[in-house]
């Protein structure tokens, strides 16, 4: 498989967190009953007439000075003609030749620590189609054939981040989708979230032989919902290009669906050309031609971008990379850090419980951490607690899973639940007795040397004392008894 190199480019569908949607002022919401959100409009009724939203236009700028695009002085909005049961007007409004940011890139960190540039095609404007469901929707059975349309979503704004074919492993494309997500989420332009499709992926690969310059066949693959899917569906198909090519076969350029459960793609169309959907310029919108002014405003305006905070959590805070490349990934994670650090917590001690700690509880709970319950004072009473040793770190965790759902203080809840850690030398020292007593083949390899028992006997002093005993004092109660 040496003998070949593969091509990827990313085409990145961000619906925009407007109030409204694209063209009309219905609502634009996730998780709304079905059709409740339509109008005249989005459902293209006869002589109903788009009107731009202007926030979503200031949003999709926004992206495209991020990424070091140009502004085109002047833009169109065109026709994309095809029929699909969940487009209702049989055609979708967005942007062809004269798209409204054009020529950027995007600076990857990659896991070896290099820097890998991905130039941005273009980024243009357009609106999102209806969801069709097939099957069972809200407990109804429907017949396999059939289907239920939302159209909720037609109309919604969207972004479309189309990338330079510039990536070469899935691990690449990996990071660049990271690094994209990242930056749209500090820019507070999208939820960005993949899972209720506010983020979607498609992939563009082929293979050509190691070394060559001539792009091979284009193979697009679709229904990736997460980033490890991408990875996966890349591998697979790298896998599946190769070894074609190998066998001296041939490849089709196709729409390729990604199916999650089996690790395969498989063939769903054969990939459309630009001139398939008959693109014409939209009659009903004039052309937009943004205020360099306006623009300059927007670019002074950009917030500290992923790629800068990182370097700066590096050179102020002193973080590790990885450390910092983690916070930095999800914008709630970065904020719970700071906001804790701003309390007075020490830089390192929160980093470590942002990461590690609190991401396993968004893993464990299925609860994304900006929809948690958890705060910067909650992490900064548990670190002062745990440094002072009123708790110990197995208390410190309980304190932080019970403050995680429930948002109750810390201090409540070391004391609610009987988590204060026990320091007394009077009554650990009771405690250490009966241990020593109860263990004395124990007691004798400490004393012929073998010093690593002492962890077993600070645990059975944790055991007995229901885990409020501090470890600390524990031992060295124990190492006085041991040594008289």
């Amino acid at each position: 498989m040496d003998a070949w190199e593969s091509v990827i480019g990313l085409e990145c569908h961000v619906e925009l967190n407007t109030r409204t949607k694209m063209f009309c002022s219905c609502r634009n919401a996730f998780g709304d009953p079905p059709n409740t959100n339509t109008c005249p409009v989005c459902l293209g009724h006869p002589g109903s007439l788009p009107v731009p939203n202007r926030e979503a236009i200031r949003r999709i700028v926004t992206i495209g000075l991020a990424l070091d695009c140009e502004i085109a002085p002047h833009s169109l909005f065109h026709r994309k003609n095809y029929f699909y049961p969940d487009m209702p007007k049989n055609y979708q409004i967005s942007q062809y030749d004269l798209p409204i940011c054009v020529g950027g890139h995007l600076d990857v960190e990659l896991a070896d620590g290099t820097t890998k540039r991905v130039g941005i095609t273009r980024v243009h404007m357009e609106e999102d189609t209806g969801k069709t469901t097939h099957g069972s929707v809200s407990g109804r059975i429907h017949d396999a054939d059939s289907a239920v349309i939302d159209f909720n979503r037609a109309g919604v704004p969207l972004a479309e981040c189309v990338s330079e074919p510039d990536m070469r492993t899935p691990e690449e494309a990996g990071a660049y989708l990271r690094e994209l997500r990242a930056t749209l989420e500090a820019l507070d332009v999208s939820d960005v979230r993949m899972e209720e499709g506010s983020l979607r992926c498609d992939a563009n690969i082929s293979m050509r032989p190691a070394g060559a310059e001539a792009l091979g066949t284009k193979v697009e693959i679709k229904n990736m919902n997460s980033i490890r899917s991408l990875e996966r569906a890349l591998a697979f198909e790298i896998e599946r290009q190769a070894t074609a090519l190998e066998a001296g076969g041939s490849i089709v350029q196709e729409t390729r669906h990604w199916d999650e459960d089996s690790g395969t793609t498989r063939s769903m169309r054969s990939k459309e050309e630009a001139f398939d959907y008959r693109y014409f310029p939209e009659p009903d919108i004039p052309a937009l031609e943004p205020d360099r002014t306006w623009v300059k405003e927007l670019q002074g305006a950009l917030p500290e971008l992923p790629r800068a905070r990182r370097r700066r959590y590096e050179d102020e805070l002193e973080l590790r990379p990885e450390v910092a490349r983690v916070l930095v990934g999800i914008r709630a994670s970065s904020n719970l850090f700071e906001q804790t650090v701003a309390l007075g917590a020490p830089a390192d001690k929160v980093a470590n419980w942002v990461t590690q700690d609190v991401a396993a509880l968004v893993n464990e709970t299925g609860t994304e951490l900006r929809d948690a319950k958890l705060g910067p004072r909650h992490l900064a009473d548990l670190i002062t607690l745990l440094g002072d040793e009123t708790i110990g770190g197995a208390a410190a965790k309980q304190a932080l899973a019970e403050a995680f759902v429930s948002g109750d203080a810390v201090g409540d809840i070391v004391e609610r639940s009987g988590l204060r850690q026990v320091s007394d030398a009077g009554a650990l020292g009771a405690i250490a007795d009966e241990v020593l007593a109860e263990n004395p083949d124990v007691v004798e390899k400490f004393r012929a040397g073998n010093q690593g028992v002492i962890g077993f006997l600070v645990g059975q002093v944790m055991k007995r004392s229901g885990g409020s005993a501090n470890p600390k004092v524990a031992q060295e109660l124990l190492r006085e008894r041991l040594a008289g």
